[in-house]
């Protein structure tokens, strides 16, 4: 089947002759911004989507979707708590716990920090600390050996190891003649945990349940439940169903009361960075406008050769459509190629560009996550697809119209 003239044309005027190098050279020009900003508008949406990712993983691997607390710090029927709980068909599982605060000592050095009793078993149901254990086992954690595992950069300030001793003072005294003294309790390390997040590595410390209950004088109670549900997003809502449904005194919160900033922090920041980005996009296609002017100018005599020929206004825009849509769709195939190329090895580009230079981008004592993680979704490629290609359509609007409306008189007045 022959093509339409109209598009040989415009393949046609896309290739250099040799009177338009120059012409010729402005559309390569166009061609790679066009790239360059496609594929930095692809990789920041997938390392923004990395971030959600990780950080949603790893607040959520270690807090709760749900948390269910007594009102009063403890709550003392909890197994009837977490029956009630799981008759909710999104609840999935649920694991007690005790938590408060401690000082842990060592050789004079001393550390404050977050103390959770667990049980290994049931928190491995709602929490993914046996994901993050390096060193040691949380098996270890058995009720009466008085074992601990504690973040990764606790027990470097500790300066401990596994197998070490710690000493766990309580902030909840006993009352003797003397006066109130602190409760001294010695632990042993049996393991050591990293999360990637400073918040936890450095002040979270974790303990057998029935240690956690002996040592804060608790008995039988717990400080509250930790549930975890289907859909994370949906907490809000299975919160207020559970409410109606939990016959107990007790606090009901989800996870969006205090980790919702951090979504939404990166929500905006995504919905920003795109629209920076576009506008990048825009510049680089709206440059083929100077393009198709320029080759509007120097084809007139050929614009006017076409229209005495019989071609209509109609044919001579569409050649020129032609002529900068393949510009832009040049481009833009370079540049979802490189951006998703690079977006799915950033985790090798990024550490070979950090050797070279000998820098670290994202120190983990000043951001939650210290690696550039990325989340390629291809719905986000598509939609920069398209933007793209519309922005690179519209461009070629104006210059096509204006050779459309070329005299041929006067075209070849002076021919």
């Amino acid at each position: 089947m022959a093509l339409p003239y109209e598009l040989l044309i415009g393949l046609r005027y896309t290739r250099a002759k040799r009177r338009n190098h120059f012409i010729s050279f402005i559309s390569l020009i166009s061609m790679l911004g066009i790239g360059l900003g496609v594929a930095a508008l692809i990789v920041v949406l997938s390392v923004m989507n990395g971030f959600q990712k990780e950080l949603r993983t790893r607040i959520l691997g270690v807090a709760s979707h749900i948390q269910i607390t007594g009102m009063d710090g403890g709550l003392p029927d909890w197994p009837q708590v977490a029956a009630q709980a799981a008759k909710h068909p999104e609840v999935r599982a649920s694991a007690p716990f005790v938590q408060s605060q401690a000082m842990f000592s060592v050789e004079g050095g001393v550390r404050g920090a977050l103390v959770r009793g667990i049980e290994p078993d049931l928190e491995d149901k709602v929490a993914d600390f046996r994901k993050t254990v390096r060193n040691g086992s949380l098996d270890d954690l058995k009720a009466g050996e008085f074992g601990v595992v504690l973040g990764a950069d606790l027990a470097q300030a500790l300066k401990v190891f596994v197998g070490d001793k710690v000493t766990l003072i309580a902030p909840q005294g006993t009352v003797t003649p003397a006066g109130v003294v602190p409760r001294l309790k010695s632990f042993k390390v049996v393991g050591i945990f990293e999360v990637g997040m400073h918040e936890y590595d450095s002040g979270l410390a974790l303990i057998h349940l029935a240690d956690a209950q002996k040592l804060y004088q608790l008995g039988e109670q717990v400080s509250g439940v930790r549930l975890k549900v289907d859909d994370l997003f949906e907490a809000p809502r299975i919160t207020r169903e559970l409410a109606r449904m939990i016959n107990a005194d007790a606090y009901l919160s989800d996870w969006t009361r205090s980790h919702a900033n951090f979504f939404r922090a990166v929500a905006i920041e995504k919905k920003m960075m795109f629209i920076i980005l576009s506008l990048i996009v825009a510049v680089a296609a709206f440059n083929l406008v100077s393009t198709l002017v320029m080759a509007v100018t120097d084809k007139q005599a050929d614009i006017a050769i076409l229209r005495t020929l019989g071609a209509s206004p109609g044919s001579i825009m569409a050649v020129f459509v032609v002529q900068g849509a393949l510009v832009g769709f040049i481009g833009l195939g370079m540049g979802v190629a490189g951006g998703v190329a690079l977006a799915l090895n950033i985790d090798v580009v990024v550490p070979f560009i950090e050797r070279v230079l000998g820098i670290h981008f994202l120190s983990k004592e000043v951001y939650y996550i210290s690696e550039l993680p990325s989340d390629l979704q291809w719905g986000d490629v598509w939609g920069v697809t398209v933007i793209a290609f519309v922005l690179s359509l519209l461009a070629t609007l104006y210059p096509s119209w204006r050779a459309a409306r070329v005299n041929p008189a006067e075209a070849l007045r002076y021919e």
